[in-house]
């Protein structure tokens, strides 16, 4: 069988630093692709700025409710790849309260909100990944597994961010039969296949392996931070070919599909 997939949840435009498009750029290119959804999720985390405290640093994501949601023929979604920062799986901006509006009016004592929830007030769905590892330095893979598993029962996180390319020392049964109770994907992503000789591809495949015979749920994204990577996943789709792996588990293959996965994993998506 040809698998084939016309949604892509995990993009980056020029918010995200290391990225080079603009969301327009992304959605033509989506459209280009022919693809049927869009869901564009720039890095939240501490690597974005050097001030990464202030508020008027993250502008752009308090205001992407004013994106329109059918765009050059594309549904367009809005997220954010949150940070987990420690060993008990919290998110980035959870523990920052923000003391000046965007207007520099101050917030009176006891009304200040965390940046998380300014951040995420307005989102469809949070991508929780691991990209500073240094927290992790000790621990072990009951750590680390609790730490992904706290991470992913929060309710607005859809799912983990490219699991098999951080090199973690996890229970991959454990996280996969968690995702599957709370109706969550497992990632596998384009981008983990750009490091040949890294073992990351290879790790990628048993989850991916696992997945299948599990019965488990994937969504095969790009990770893209172009917009001619946007919508190109064919080393994903390859690999899912060779391990005979059940399109009906793939739920990026049509938006109908993924926006039912949407509303079962998180509850809160609303079109």
């Amino acid at each position: 069988m040809t698998l084939y997939n016309r949604c892509d949840i995990h993009t980056h435009t020029l918010f995200s630093g290391h990225a080079y498009s603009t969301i327009n750029e992304n959605v033509q290119a989506a459209a280009a692709a022919g693809l049927e959804l869009l869901g564009s999720t720039d890095h939240f985390s501490a690597m974005l700025f050097p001030d990464y405290r202030s508020g008027k640093n993250y502008q752009y994501l308090f205001s992407v409710k004013d994106w329109p949601r059918a765009w050059s023929g594309i549904t367009v979604l809005r997220g954010v790849e949150a940070d987990i920062v420690d060993p008990e799986g919290n998110l980035f901006g959870e523990d920052i309260l923000l003391e000046k509006r965007i207007n520099g009016g101050a917030y009176k004592e006891g009304k200040k909100p965390n940046l998380y929830g300014m951040v995420t007030r307005n989102l469809d769905y949070v991508i929780a990944s691991i990209h500073g590892k240094e927290f992790t330095r000790d621990m072990t893979q009951a750590q680390n597994t609790q730490m992904y598993l706290n991470a992913l029962r929060r309710p607005e996180v859809f799912m983990l961010g490219h699991i098999g390319r951080t090199g973690l020392d996890i229970d991959i049964d454990e996280i996969i039969l968690a995702s599957k109770e709370l109706k969550k994907p497992i990632e596998i992503n384009e981008h983990s296949f750009h490091f040949p000789d890294s073992g990351i591809d290879s790790r990628c495949r048993r989850i991916a392996e696992r997945c299948a015979e599990l019965g488990e749920s994937v969504a095969v994204s790009t990770d893209a931070h172009i917009c001619c990577n946007v919508g190109i996943v064919s080393q994903t789709l390859k690999m899912l070919e060779e391990i005979h792996f059940p399109q009906e588990l793939i739920v990026t293959k049509d938006k109908e599909t993924f926006l039912h996965a949407l509303k079962e994993a998180v509850g809160t998506f609303r079109l």
